[in-house]
């Protein structure tokens, strides 16, 4: 996960943006400096299966393998959150997030609660 990270996001205003956002799992980035560190930020989303997508992937269980269906639905879930939070971090105006963690939980029968969390920093090379 560490290095830049330039994926167009769509912001919460439905704009599309080209984020420059560093991110790491680890708690440093090699090369930089931390000047200011902004707290916790987070991006949450929470998604459901649809009838036909469950249907279909019970079908997929029945040969075996990557329930490629799951794998999808759990991707976009993923990447959205991360999105929402490398908003949330330039919001405040950090060009960092380290210690990049994630976190899920079942919200109610076919519905996932996905989080991203980080702590928003402004580094500079050095």
């Amino acid at each position: 996960m560490g290095g830049e990270n330039p994926k167009a996001i769509r912001t919460r205003g439905g704009q599309v943006a080209l984020s420059s956002t560093l991110t790491t799992t680890a708690f440093t980035l090699d090369g930089y400096r931390i000047i200011q560190n902004f707290g916790v930020v987070r991006g949450i989303t929470v998604r459901s299966r649809s009838v036909f997508g469950t249907i279909g992937a019970t079908l997929q269980t029945l040969v075996g393998g990557n329930i490629s269906l799951f794998t999808e639905l759990c991707e976009h879930a993923r990447e959205e959150a991360f999105q929402i939070m490398v908003l949330h971090a330039e919001e405040l105006g950090a060009n960092a997030v380290i210690g990049v963690r994630y976190d899920a939980a079942e919200v109610m029968q076919g519905t996932t609660e996905v989080l991203c969390y980080g702590t928003a920093v402004l580094v500079e090379p050095g």
